[in-house]
C-alpha cells in the first residue's frame, strides 16, 4: 500500500476509550495511525458517562457529608445548592479531560479526523461530516471501536424532556422533586443514587427479582436495604406497562404478579441496558457478522473481514471502559505480531458501580461458582470491624471473598461500602496472579486501611478472621 496522506497503518473507527488507547498504542509501536471521530474524543465514556457522572457522584457526596456535619463535629447551616452550577462543573470536568486525549493525539503525532466514517471496502474507509465528503481513507488495519448507545423500549421511549436518558440525566436545568428510574444496574443506580442525595423522591424498578442483578445476592441484598434506609422505593420483579405523559409530570403504570398500580413522577429516566452502534458503518459490505447488536470477533479481536477488528461495547459485554481500552491494547499488539499480546479474561475484569454505598466485584459471585461445580470456601468481613472504616464515619458494608475449597484459586471478590470501588484492584491483581488464599494470607496490609477488610475476609474463609 502506497505511503500518501490518506493512507495508514492503522485507523480506528470512533474515539472513545478503547478507540483512543488503540491508537496510542498502535503509534507507540510506530504505525502510522489516525482516528475517525464524529463527536467528541473520549467518547461517551469521557463525555457523558464515566467521568462527568463521577463528577455529579463527588458532588452529592460532599453534599451529604455536609448534611452531616455534626456527626463529625462541625456545624454547617444554610446548606444548599445550584444545579446549574453542579452540571457546569461535571461539564468542565468531561472538558478538561476530552482536551487531554487531544493532546496526546498530538502528541503521538495520531492524525484524527472529524467526521462519520463507514467501510466502503476492503480496507477502505470513507468519511463525511453533515453530508459533504470528507475523504477516502486506506488501512492494512482497520480496528471498530464505535461503541454504544442507550437501549429504547417499545412505549417507553425517551423524548429529552421528561423521560430522560444518561445524556439528559447529566444536564437538568433543575433537580426533579421526584424520579423514577427504571433499571437498576450500575446506570440506574448510579443516577438514583445521585438524585436520592440531592433531595429528590426516588424510585427504582427493576424487571428482575433484585437490584445491580451481576451481582452477588448478599451484595443486592445489602445494597437494597441500604438504598430503602436512604429513602428510595425500589420495585423488583415489576415491569413498566406504559407511561403517560402530563404537562410537566409521568405517570407508570407498573405491574407486579399480575397487579397493576400507578406512580406519578416529574421525570423518569430509562436505564436498560445498551446496544451496539452497528448501523451506517459498512459492515454490511464485509463478512463481518453481528448477532444481538454487536460484531463478533475471535479472542484477539478480529472480525470475520481480514484485517477489520472491533472492540470495546461494540462487541458486547461487559461494558465498561477499561475493558475496551485493554482491548484496543490486545488488539493493536496482535496486529503488531508481540509475544506479549494476550487475550481477554472476562472474569478477571473487574466492575464498579459509584453509588453510595459503592458496589465492586470481580470472578464468579457464590451461586455462579457453585453452578460451575466448584466446591467453595467463603470468607466475610463487615466494615463494622475496622478501624478505618468507623473512623471515616462509614461503617456500613462488608468484603466477600469465593476460593476453590479444593486448590484454593481466587474464583471472585464482592464488596459494598466505602471506597470499594478503589480496593478491588487488590483482587484484580490477585486473580491476574492467579494467587491462591496462601498468598493473600501471608500478605501484609498496611493498618489502619480499609484494605485490611480485604485480608480479613480471607483469613474468615480459612482460619479465621482476627478483628471480628
Amino acid at each position: 500500500m502506497a505511503d500518501t496522506p490518506n493512507t495508514f497503518d492503522t485507523i480506528v473507527l470512533g474515539g472513545g476509550p478503547g478507540g483512543y488507547v488503540a491508537a496510542i498504542r498502535a503509534a507507540q509501536l510506530g504505525m502510522k495511525t489516525a482516528v475517525i471521530e464524529r463527536e467528541h474524543l473520549g467518547g461517551i465514556c469521557l463525555n457523558w458517562g464515566c467521568i462527568p457522572t463521577k463528577a455529579l457522584l463527588r458532588t452529592s457526596e460532599v453534599l451529604h457529608l455536609m448534611q452531616n456535619a455534626a456527626a463529625f463535629g462541625l456545624s454547617a447551616k444554610e446548606i444548599s445548592f445550584d444545579a446549574k452550577k453542579v452540571v457546569e462543573r461535571s461539564r468542565k470536568v468531561a472538558k478538561q479531560l476530552s482536551d487531554g486525549v487531544g493532546f496526546l493525539m498530538r502528541k503521538h503525532k495520531i492524525t484524527v479526523i472529524d467526521g462519520q466514517g463507514a467501510i466502503t471496502g476492503p480496507r477502505k474507509l470513507g468519511v463525511t461530516k453533515n453530508g459533504k465528503a470528507v475523504g477516502e481513507y486506506q488501512a492494512k488495519n482497520v480496528i471498530l471501536a464505535t461503541g454504544a448507545r442507550a437501549r429504547s423500549l417499545p412505549g417507553l421511549e425517551p423524548d429529552g424532556k421528561l423521560v430522560w436518558t444518561y445524556k439528559e440525566a447529566m444536564v437538568p436545568d433543575a433537580i426533579p422533586k421526584s424520579l423514577l428510574v427504571i433499571g437498576s444496574g450500575a446506570i440506574g443506580i448510579e443516577f438514583a443514587s445521585f438524585y436520592r442525595d440531592m433531595g429528590a423522591a426516588v424510585t427504582v424498578v427493576e424487571v428482575l427479582d433484585r437490584i445491580l442483578p451481576i451481582e452477588d445476592d448478599e451484595v443486592s441484598a445489602f445494597a437494597q436495604k441500604q438504598f430503602e434506609k436512604q429513602g428510595m422505593t425500589i420495585h423488583v420483579g415489576t415491569n413498566v406497562k406504559a407511561l403517560k405523559k402530563g404537562k410537566d409530570n409521568v405517570t407508570a403504570t407498573l405491574e407486579k404478579g399480575g397487579k397493576s398500580s400507578e406512580i406519578t413522577v416529574d421525570r423518569v429516566i430509562l436505564a436498560v441496558g445498551i446496544v451496539g452502534n452497528v448501523e451506517n458503518i459498512g459492515l454490511e459490505k464485509t463478512k463481518a457478522k453481528v448477532e444481538r447488536t454487536h460484531v463478533v470477533v475471535d479472542e484477539w479481536l478480529q472480525t470475520g473481514e481480514p484485517g477489520l477488528y472491533a472492540i470495546g461495547d461494540l462487541v458486547g459485554s461487559p461494558w465498561l471502559a477499561h475493558k475496551a481500552m485493554h482491548e484496543g491494547v490486545i488488539c493493536v499488539e496482535h496486529i503488531a505480531g508481540l509475544n506479549t499480546a494476550h487475550p481477554l479474561e472476562p472474569k478477571n475484569v473487574p466492575g464498579c458501580t459509584y453509588c453510595r454505598p459503592q458496589v465492586a466485584s470481580i470472578g464468579l459471585t457464590e451461586k455462579a461458582a457453585k453452578t460451575a461445580g466448584h466446591e467453595v470456601k467463603v470468607g466475610r468481613f463487615p466494615f463494622i470491624g475496622n478501624g478505618k472504616a468507623i473512623a471515616l464515619g462509614e461503617p456500613e458494608g462488608f468484603v466477600k471473598t469465593v476460593f476453590d475449597a479444593k486448590t484454593g484459586e481466587l474464583l471472585g471478590a464482592h464488596m459494598i461500602g466505602a471506597e470499594v470501588t478503589e480496593l478491588i484492584q487488590g483482587f484484580a491483581i490477585a486473580k491476574t496472579l492467579e494467587t491462591t488464599e496462601q498468598e493473600l494470607m501471608r500478605t501484609v496490609f498496611p493498618h489502619p486501611t480499609l484494605s485490611e477488610m480485604m485480608h480479613e475476609s480471607v483469613l474468615a474463609a480459612y482460619t479465621g478472621a482476627l478483628h471480628i
